[in-house]
Parts: structure tokens; C-alpha cells; sequence
């Protein structure tokens, strides 16, 4: 995918909707430029990860984490 932004006076860019929904990202959040040999890219600064959200979903009563998961497997099987 190809999209062009043209930069204001102020050093400021409009990502196009279709990069802002690749990427995932909304209003406020914030990108992250990398520069390297190879050129410039630009991802979503993720301070967690994206799915720590579903956690847990689907799985009521089964204690979070790997402990957790052990344990209640354990208690099924009967051990």
C-alpha cells in the first residue's frame, strides 16, 4: 500500500485512513519513526500488548497465567 501526506508549516502530517487502520491505531495514539540503512519506518508505540484486553475472555473460573492454567488442568484430570 501506497498513500502520500503533505506536511504543514508546522511539521505536521494527516496519516491517511487506510495507513491509521493498518496499523491500528486511532486518535491520540502516539507512531514511532525508525530510521536505518534500509529507510524509514513507522509502527504504533504499544506500551502493552494488544490483545492483554482479551484476557481471560472465554475462560471463566480458570485462574490467569500459565500457573493458573496448570493448576485447573490439573484439578480436571483429577490429579
Amino acid at each position: 500500500m501506497q498513500k502520500q501526506a503533505r506536511i504543514t508549516s508546522k511539521g505536521q502530517i494527516t496519516v491517511p485512513r487506510e495507513i491509521r487502520r493498518a496499523l491500528g491505531v486511532r486518535t491520540g495514539d502516539q507512531l514511532i519513526f525508525e530510521s536505518d540503512e534500509a529507510g524509514v519506518r513507522v509502527r504504533p508505540a504499544r506500551t502493552e500488548s494488544p490483545f492483554a484486553k482479551y484476557r481471560g475472555i472465554g475462560n471463566p473460573g480458570i485462574p490467569p497465567g500459565r500457573a493458573g492454567i496448570n493448576r485447573w488442568t490439573k484439578e480436571t484430570r483429577g490429579r
